[in-house]
């Protein structure tokens, strides 16, 4: 895909439908990937949210917290990433419920 979204065609053959695994099409005819990127450090999704690849990607899936759990496992899980487990389980479902068949994560 290009980095507004689309792609371009030339070759008159149709989609592949394994492509369709990983994108989404749009009424638009733009292409998102179907992917959720998640970190409790904000920095990292701001980068994607600001760089070059921006209009790729929905907002709804680029997903922060507000502190990072300073390699901590348990800070991680009880505390700093309980906060956003809902909104995360919220964009898995809805990603999910948009495949016709699902086979995994990655």
């Amino acid at each position: 895909p290009c980095q507004d979204g689309t792609i371009k065609n030339e070759s008159g053959r149709s989609s592949d439908d394994g492509f369709s695994s990983f994108f989404t099409e749009t009424g638009k005819g733009k292409y998102v990937p179907r992917a959720i990127f998640l970190d409790l450090e904000p920095t990292v999704i701001d980068e994607i949210r600001t760089g070059e690849y921006r209009a790729l990607f929905h907002p709804d899936q680029l997903i922060s917290g507000k502190e990072d759990a300073a390699n901590n496992y348990a800070r991680g899980f009880y505390t700093v990433g309980k906060e956003v487990i809902e909104q995360v389980m919220d964009r898995v479902r809805k990603l999910a419920d948009q495949c016709t068949g699902l086979q995994g994560f990655l």
